[in-house]
């Protein structure tokens, strides 16, 4: 990458020395990767399928622990706009208005997305087990203001709409997708298995902070710079994000991919959590112009199978549409 400096020696075998032996012979076995870390191609830890950040079988960690809660009968506080007692009114579809819910696996709503990955912290953080941590992550040595924190920062627990609201700002004005703030969740829950962390009241900005720069860089094209982030949290240095991406890296032992059974776990598993928790997805009236074109990609997608199935020697049959009238009829409907 630009490196003038070479890894190896020799670029080719010197002269005089044709017969010299491969250099791999003198390697040993227990020292072919640099710094104790395996290449990714080598590991395969022996209890991979109980890792909810590699395994789509495993059940994640977030789920688990809001378990906790729901069992001993403890709700996180709700905000003001929510009755006591009283689930929120859902709109249903009636026969003038249809209501859709426009997120998907593929396009989740940005969001809805975050305030769930916001309660899933909030329940790492309130049913954790021990409150082992690590320097790099802790606030009070490295702080994200100049203020600093209180003598009991690490005393209580944070509120869900204070997670909410740190992520939705960094979010916000780094321009994050929502696919981002998946892949945030499935980095933290790594580095949870893997640092043996956990996500206390005195780490989790730093520790949240840490996974959504990393999935930034991974999931987004055009990836922010650390730089950047210094200018949405005026007070932190940038050696300080080099520093707290290192080390965030080499705790996730460099592997960061994230297979697309495991995304699609963690986002309806985030999707069952916030329907337990009354933040479900809030479906949006269908428009003219939407229904519209769902009924162009409707045809399209009809239009390729009738074509496939001709060419596979089915034969087309006549619906009932087409016998009245003797040819297509379609049915008025009135969308409001």
């Amino acid at each position: 990458m630009g490196n003038k400096n070479s890894c190896c020696a020799h670029s080719s075998p010197p002269p005089g020395r044709k017969d010299l032996p491969h250099f791999e012979e003198y390697i040993p076995k227990e020292q072919e990767s640099i710094g104790n870390i395996q290449h990714i191609s080598e590991r395969e830890p022996e209890d991979w399928d109980a890792d909810p950040s590699l395994h789509p079988k495993a059940g994640t960690i977030f789920m688990e622990r809001s378990k906790v809660s729901l069992e001993n009968g403890l709700v996180r506080k709700r905000s003001q706009n929510h009755l006591v007692d009283v689930r929120p009114l859902k709109k249903s579809s009636s026969c003038s208005t249809i209501y859709l819910d426009d997120s998907t696996v593929s396009q989740p709503n940005l969001k809805n997305t975050v305030k769930c990955v916001a309660l899933a912290i909030y329940y790492h953080i309130k049913n954790r087990t021990s409150h082992r941590q690590l320097d790099i992550f802790d606030e009070k040595l490295h702080p994200l203001t100049r203020d600093g924190v209180a003598d009991d920062y690490d005393k209580h627990n944070p509120e869900h709409r204070q997670i909410y609201k740190f992520v939705r700002t960094l979010f916000n004005a780094a321009q994050l997708t929502a696919e981002c703030a998946i892949i945030t969740l499935v980095y933290l829950e790594r580095l949870l298995t893997y640092a043996e962390v956990d996500i206390t009241p005195a780490n989790w900005k730093r520790i949240v902070l840490g996974a959504i720069l990393l999935a930034s860089k991974v999931w987004d094209d055009q990836a922010v710079w650390n730089v950047d982030y210094c200018q949405i949290l005026k007070d932190i240095t940038v050696e300080d994000m080099n520093e707290l991406e290192r080390q965030f890296l080499e705790m996730l032992q460099f592997n960061i991919n994230v297979p697309s059974s495991v995304y699609a776990k963690y986002y309806f598993d985030l999707r069952t959590l916030a329907e337990a928790n009354d933040l479900s997805f809030p479906g949006e009236p269908l428009s003219k112009d939407r229904a519209q074109k769902l009924e162009a990609m409707s045809r399209v997608c009809e239009d390729k199978v009738t074509e496939q199935a001709l060419r596979n020697g089915f034969k087309k049959w006549s619906s009932l549409d087409n016998v009245s009238t003797g040819g297509p009829r379609r049915s008025v409907a009135i969308l409001s």
